[in-house]
């Protein structure tokens, strides 16, 4: 933004463009490492973790002094003249998908010991995000054209002194061994509920997860985890602190309905601004959506199978901790396809299931709740068996 007499002033802007993966609460950690002797004279909007050893320094000291600092976002609240634009969000960064206003985080840092002009000024390396575990890979730091920005009248433009940009991707396997979440399924037509497979998250922990009502107290008196620790984790058949269940609930003539429940297992974890994606062939005629919001995927303009759903602000988008009001609920109204739709093998139920932005786990297609055989002759003829009882009984009137 500007040079400084041995540095410059920048301004850091990172953006979330994955569709359905938000950086949740406690956010975001950013952190890389100087190219020279670099120092953090002052930060807006941001602070490093550590300050580092600013012995040498007299009379100003740095704000951090570390060869590898470590930035997280401020928190809410704090005086206006620490704050800059799209900062001090707790580090909790929207999904693109859901809120592309709220997708951004920024902050100002004024940088020394490191050259005033872009040829002496050496780009930092090794940049890593945390947001907030496991899961990114960044890249290396790389010049691209200045940023240009335009004055509030729109009549002038200015741009920055320099301009480089870094890529942070996402991987679930980095994330985790083990998947973070499972799907459930049951119907109408089949008393068999399908439960999440066995282990989905892992059972290496299972001996420490919380299996009685004493144990719930002694996990809620103790500070509250920001991790999926499985201490804190409700003993099930899956282990995770996640369960997603599709139940098939309705047969009608030209539509069908679905209900959809999101149990949170985890007895320390709020799940704010929590996304939820699932992919079916029937998500094109959607008619509506009860209790979440809903939004189209189309990554393809000749594919639309995939829809993302959150809550409603202010009423159900904080899955709270797992107990009586640990779960959100939604139900859904779908229009047939007469040339696709059918119960038989399995049909009804999603291909995949996301849960911020996380895969969960499937059950095997051989154990998903099954059409008996003489229900599907049963299910295509009700409506007119009815309409054939009533004419019969208006002949014999």
């Amino acid at each position: 933004m500007s040079w400084t007499p041995d540095g410059y002033v920048a301004v850091v802007t990172m953006t979330n463009f994955q569709m359905y993966r938000h950086i949740m609460s406690p956010g975001w950690r950013l952190g890389w490492v100087w190219a020279k002797k670099e120092v953090i004279w002052s930060m807006v909007g941001a602070q490093a973790t550590d300050q580092g050893d600013c012995s040498k320094f007299k009379g100003n000291i740095p704000h951090c002094c570390k060869r590898n600092p470590t930035v997280v976002d401020l928190l809410p609240g704090v005086p206006y003249n620490q704050q800059i634009a799209n900062c001090c969000k707790g580090g909790v960064v929207s999904s693109w998908g859901q809120d592309p206003s709220a997708a951004v985080s920024s902050f100002q840092l004024s940088v020394g010991l490191s050259g005033t002009s872009n040829k002496t000024v050496k780009l930092p390396k090794n940049f890593t995000l945390l947001g907030p575990g496991l899961g990114y890979t960044c890249s290396q730091a790389k010049i691209v054209p200045p940023t240009v920005f335009i004055s509030a009248d729109g009549r002038r433009k200015t741009q920055a002194l320099m301009t480089w940009n870094v890529t942070c991707t996402y991987s679930q396997i980095l994330a985790s061994r083990y998947p973070t979440c499972c799907v459930s399924m049951s119907s109408f037509y089949n008393s068999t509920i399908t439960p999440c497979p066995t282990c989905s998250c892992g059972c290496q922990n299972r001996n420490n997860c919380v299996s009685s009502n004493s144990e719930i107290r002694t996990v809620v008196g103790t500070n509250a985890s920001t991790s999926q620790n499985t201490n804190t984790i409700k003993c099930t058949n899956h282990m995770c602190p996640i369960r997603v269940h599709w139940h098939v609930k309705l047969n009608y003539q030209a539509y069908w309905r679905v209900k959809m429940t999101v149990t949170n297992f985890n007895y320390q974890m709020n799940y704010t601004q929590w996304t939820l994606v699932a992919q079916h062939p029937n998500l094109n005629n959607i008619t509506q959506v009860f209790s979440f919001d809903y939004k189209p995927l189309i990554p393809y303009q000749s594919l639309n199978d995939t829809g993302m759903f959150y809550g409603l602000k202010f009423y159900n988008d904080v899955l709270m901790e797992a107990g009586p009001d640990g779960n959100v609920q939604s139900e859904l109204i779908l229009q047939k396809g007469m040339n696709t739709f059918t119960f038989k093998q399995g049909w009804a139920f999603p291909r995949k299931i996301y849960f911020n932005g996380d895969e969960c786990k499937m059950p095997a297609p051989d154990e998903y709740p099954y059409l008996p055989n003489s229900a599907k002759s049963n299910l295509i003829s009700s409506f007119t068996m009815a309409t054939f009882m009533i004419l019969v009984l208006l002949v014999f009137w």
